[in-house]
């Protein structure tokens, strides 16, 4: 039996995917919300079909079944039924915490800060059915540190995020094109960005654990690594992508030039 392969997807490539529903198929994934600390996707936005009005609905990514990317579909173990009744979140604004508590409610998703792998069976609503009742989970998490006033869920749109500029302490690098997601347990360890004249190639690939912060009024990325670090970089190319070697590859062009990894 061939070994199955951990794969970094580009999540622009997962754009218009397919949601399938247990009776049909919900609609198009058209965005996808992430959390910036821990640099995990949590939630994808998808626009409905014609039976919905073209509603958008966030589904997490704790309900998605292994996905079958040669169809390029998400299946779930929800009902149309279940998506129709959702409680309706603005996906042109910023998500809430209570929202996000509503919106796992109604579904009994598990409230989880990390990477989620993708469910298998023995699932009440979509999910496992969790020995804590979800109030008291809702209150441990917003009590764990700070309220949720001081402590901000840090969830972003990667629409909204696109063409942002990436600047170390030095200059611009370039834009932010892509995220590249591993497939095993939806972490974000690098983004691609398109480089100015200052890079030799089109496209390099930075790593999100030295992203300092986002800031929107700007709409800047900081990044730590000086612009001098990147430039022994190795050039990113989408067809490589499919090449089993490839996170080892770049793993070990990351390690030597200093930059580290962050795929494991």
């Amino acid at each position: 039996m061939k070994k199955e392969v951990k794969m970094l997807r580009s999540i622009l490539s997962l754009r218009n995917f397919s949601i399938r529903a247990t009776d049909g198929e919900i609609g198009k994934v058209k965005d996808f919300y992430f959390d910036d600390q821990t640099w995990t996707l949590r939630y994808l936005v998808v626009e409905t079909g014609n039976w919905l009005m073209g509603r958008k609905v966030l589904i997490s990514t704790s309900a998605l079944h292994a996905p079958d990317w040669n169809n390029q579909t998400f299946p779930v173990d929800l009902t149309q039924d279940q998506v129709k009744h959702s409680p309706d979140i603005d996906t042109e604004k910023p998500v809430t915490r209570e929202q996000e508590a509503d919106l796992h409610s109604h579904y009994r998703w598990p409230w989880d800060r990390g990477g989620i792998s993708f469910l298998t069976t023995g699932m009440v609503g979509g999910v496992i059915a969790p020995d804590i009742p979800f109030e008291e989970r809702i209150a441990m998490e917003t009590n764990n540190d700070e309220t949720p006033e001081a402590s901000p869920r840090h969830l972003r749109s990667f629409r909204q995020l696109v063409d942002f500029r990436i600047r170390t302490s030095e200059d611009q690098i370039g834009e932010l094109h892509d995220f590249l997601l591993n497939d095993s347990d939806w972490s974000i360890p690098y983004m691609i960005v398109e480089a100015g004249s200052w890079y030799s190639g089109d496209k390099l690939l930075a790593p999100t654990k030295f992203v300092d912060r986002i800031e929107w009024e700007s709409m800047s990325v900081n990044y730590l690594k000086t612009t001098s670090s990147l430039k022994n970089a190795p050039v990113f190319d989408y067809d490589q992508l499919d090449k089993e070697d490839f996170i080892t590859r770049y793993e070990t062009s990351y390690t030597g030039n200093s930059l580290g990894g962050n795929l494991h």
